[in-house]
Parts: C-alpha cells; sequence; structure tokens
C-alpha cells in the first residue's frame, strides 16, 4: 500500500468517524477496493481507532480537564459541580453495554457483520434510525440534562454501531435526539463516549497486531494515522457546528444513497 493511499484511508476514517455515515462501513469498502492483507487492515484498524480518539481528546481537552477535575475533587470528598460529576457517571456507565456486547459479538464482528450487501442494508436501518430521531425531536423536542439513565441509554444505542454501517456516532447523537438531548448536546457527548471505547478497541487490536508479529509497513500507517487525526479534528467541529442550524436529513440520504451503489457495485460486479 502506498503512502497516498494510507492517507487517504487515514482522511476516510477521520471524516467518518464523527460524521453518522459509518466509519467501519466505508472502511470494509475501501479496503476491498484496495486488497489490504489482514495484517494491514489489524494495523489500520489499531492505529486509526487511537489517532481519531486523539483527535477527540485534543479537541475536547478544556471539558476532559474539567471532567478529570470533577473526579479528583469528588474522590478526595472536595465540593464539586454536579453537572460535570454527571457527567463523568453517565460516560462510564455508558460505556459499559458496548464492553459487553462487543466482547459477546466479537467472533460475528470478524465474519458475519462484515459482508457488504449486510452493511448496505445497516445503513437504510441506520437512516430509518435517523429519521426517527428527528420526528421525535420535531414532535415533542425538549432541551433535557444528560443524566446518568441517559447515559446508559445512549451507552445501548451505541452498540447498534458494532454492526458495520451503523455509525457509532450516528446511533449515539439519534438515541440523545430520541431522549430529549439537543442535537448539539448529544453529538458532544457521542464524541466524548468515543474516548473509551475507540481507546479500549484501538488497544485491543494494537496488541492482537503485535501478538500476532505480522509485517506491516509502519511508514505508511503512520501517514495514515496523521490524516485521521487532522481530518477528524476538522470534522468534530464540522458536526458540532452543523447540528447547531440543521437536521440530519443530508446523512439521511446520503446513507440510502451509498447503501444502493455498495448494493449494485456487489451485485452486478
Amino acid at each position: 500500500m502506498t503512502i497516498l493511499e494510507a492517507i487517504f484511508l487515514g482522511a476516510l476514517q477521520g471524516i467518518t468517524e464523527f460524521l453518522p455515515i459509518s466509519s467501519t462501513g466505508h472502511l470494509i469498502l475501501a479496503r476491498s477496493i484496495f486488497g489490504l492483507t489482514s495484517e494491514y487492515a489489524l494495523a489500520f484498524d489499531a492505529v486509526l481507532h487511537l489517532a481519531t480518539v486523539s483527535a477527540v481528546v485534543v479537541y475536547f481537552w478544556a471539558d476532559i480537564k474539567g471532567l478529570i477535575n470533577a473526579t479528583l475533587r469528588f474522590l478526595g470528598r472536595l465540593p464539586v459541580s454536579e453537572r460535570d460529576l454527571t457527567l463523568v457517571k453517565a460516560l462510564l456507565i455508558g460505556t459499559i453495554p458496548a464492553v459487553i456486547f462487543g466482547l459477546l459479538l466479537e467472533s460475528l464482528m470478524d465474519t458475519l457483520f462484515r459482508n457488504p450487501l449486510l452493511v448496505a442494508g445497516v445503513l437504510v436501518a441506520g437512516s430509518l434510525l435517523f429519521m426517527y430521531a428527528e420526528w421525535v425531536y420535531m414532535n415533542s423536542h425538549r432541551d433535557s440534562e444528560m443524566n446518568v439513565t441517559k447515559g446508559f441509554k445512549v451507552g445501548l444505542f451505541q452498540t447498534l454501531a458494532l454492526i458495520p454501517g451503523m455509525s457509532r456516532s450516528g446511533a449515539c447523537i439519534a438515541g440523545g435526539m430520541i431522549l430529549g438531548l439537543s442535537r448539539e448536546d448529544a453529538a458532544r457527548f457521542a464524541f466524548l463516549l468515543a474516548i473509551p471505547v475507540l481507546t479500549g478497541a484501538g488497544a485491543k487490536k494494537l496488541l492482537e497486531l503485535i501478538v500476532s508479529d505480522g509485517s506491516v509497513a509502519w511508514l505508511s500507517v503512520g501517514f495514515g494515522a496523521a490524516a485521521a487525526f487532522l481530518v477528524g479534528l476538522a470534522a468534530i467541529h464540522f458536526m458540532l457546528s452543523f447540528v447547531r442550524r440543521h437536521t440530519l436529513w443530508p446523512f439521511i440520504w446520503y446513507r440510502i444513497i451509498l447503501a444502493c451503489l455498495v448494493s449494485f457495485i456487489v451485485l452486478f460486479s
């Protein structure tokens, strides 16, 4: 794989991880085009996950420092912002479903769930979820606050993204909107919730790569990671700005068109 191909894949990961259009679904299709070996695929999964989570940490560093401070003050029995402490608890509780279901469905994720036609079907299913979220939002929206129960429920929505084609950020944003959060608050929580999930997934795959002792061109992987990080920062900023003023409908139509394109390529190639 050339450096340009690696940069393309990294940029693709950076965009699609934070826009609700499915990063895994796009990367599966891209890898089939470039013909990546399993070692390369594993290396990219590991490094690109860690690169995108680094983008989240950098972008939300001020928020993260506040959450760390709230946690330390709580552990030290000092006065603490109830809002920050609630967000910490919601993030911790929201991570649990992804960990449990991720371990239970790991074998399916590496085999059955990688079918391109399944990806196409889930792209459409995700669009239906987003349509429902928009319907609920427009008809009964009430700018409610995040709490631990909602954090857990958003975490359950996040488990849908274990199936390629759903979109982790999209499932969380839609779930948050259904639960009464504003689009922006739902997106912000979705991105913060990515930190433990993507860190765990990236670390696990990196360990698997080290154990497998596969041959990987790390220079290309490094360029891909840099692209994922830089494009990821831009994508986070774009998405937060977009949902302040717009609905999810552009992403809904994009996913449906992409699903039709994937199905056509698979069935007629």
